[in-house]
């Protein structure tokens, strides 16, 4: 499945008295999941989990669980863990009850911001990253019920309430356990491929997956670019997903020749602009295979494709499944019935 080993990544999670229990065992068992895959082909995990204390052990989870970890964050430079993305859970109840969060906390996340981590703060836990002065006058999101209280608290900070997930460069906030799971799924393709992050999705509930690049908000808005010439482009090419599209149109749209929007496009997005496209339409059809009853030639016609079979073929090299394969899986979850007498 996998032709060469990818980079191995240090991942962190963040543990303290009475996170909610969901917010660190999801992303822990997703990362699992992508071990999994790579041990299956016998190459050995790419994903170091470390459980990172915050509070002396033995650390109370919401619902009374107890969770091992594996190193306590006790402020000493030498021993602060360097990572590649940390997860920081949401807390049960107000996430500043137990008190002001200890400078060394402040200066250790704001040190992992400079060293490039990717950092995801889950429900409320974008708390923490507000009190670091991480999300000074850039998007972030919360739990819902902590509207009103993050905005009070952090006035420069730009609370987007009507997006459950946001990125402002390296630094994530999602607003819900789910959108947490939408977001590490994200990670996970962008580090180790589709392919694996399709395997992940399909052990862990495919029916609740929202593709990231649809439904985050972004602080740039321009798929992580500053060419505003490519990001109209990608705009329209979003608008116009079922028309038919030619590199000449977009490119007579952009006030470009032909050659110069290949290469900006390439050098802005890394894709060729039928990459991109398909992109757009494939997740586009996943959609509408797990979210409708239309028939795969109508699905085929709204995302673009006049050609279902070539449509069921590249469906396939990007997910693994047939078109029907992947409908079957996520309705059988969706709409599973018991058929057991009471």
């Amino acid at each position: 499945m996998f032709s060469t080993r990818p980079a191995d990544k240090a991942i962190g999670l963040l543990a303290f008295n009475n996170a909610l229990a969901t917010s660190i065992s999801l992303p822990m068992e997703l990362f699992n999941a992508v071990n999994h895959q790579f041990m299956h082909q016998r190459q050995g995990p790419v994903a170091t989990l470390q459980v990172i204390a915050l509070d002396p052990p033995p650390i109370s989870m919401s619902g009374a669980l107890t969770v091992h970890t594996d190193i306590m964050l006790d402020g000493n430079p030498d021993t602060l863990p360097q990572l590649d993305i940390l997860v920081i859970p949401s807390r049960w109840r107000h996430p500043l009850r137990g008190g002001a969060m200890r400078p060394q906390v402040k200066e250790w996340l704001r040190a992992l911001d400079q060293s490039g981590c990717e950092i995801c703060a889950v429900g409320n836990g974008s708390y923490f990253l507000a009190e670091a002065g991480l999300l000074d006058h850039r998007a972030a999101t919360t739990h819902w019920h902590y509207f009103d209280d993050f905005q009070r608290r952090y006035p420069s900070i730009k609370l987007k309430r009507d997006h459950l997930i946001t990125q402002a460069d390296n630094l994530f906030c999602t607003g819900s356990v789910n959108s947490a799971a939408d977001l590490i799924i994200h990670l996970i393709d962008r580090h180790w491929g589709a392919i694996v992050a399709q395997g992940a999705t399909r052990q862990f509930s495919p029916e609740s997956r929202r593709p990231f690049s649809r439904h985050a908000y972004r602080s740039d808005q321009q798929d992580l670019h500053s060419d505003e010439v490519i990001a109209l482009a990608q705009s329209w090419m979003h608008r116009h997903i079922g028309d038919s599209i030619s590199i000449a149109d977009l490119a007579e749209k952009s006030g470009l020749s032909q050659r110069s929007f290949l290469r900006r496009f390439r050098q802005a997005s890394g894709q060729t602009p039928l990459q991109y496209l398909q992109m757009l339409r494939l997740e586009n059809a996943r959609d509408l295979l797990q979210n409708s009853n239309l028939s795969l030639d109508d699905i085929s016609q709204l995302c673009g494709y006049a050609d279902t079979s070539y449509l069921c073929k590249l469906f396939r090299q990007r997910y693994t499944l047939t078109p029907g394969e992947y409908r079957r899986s996520v309705r059988r979850k969706l709409f599973a019935i018991d058929g057991t007498d009471s």
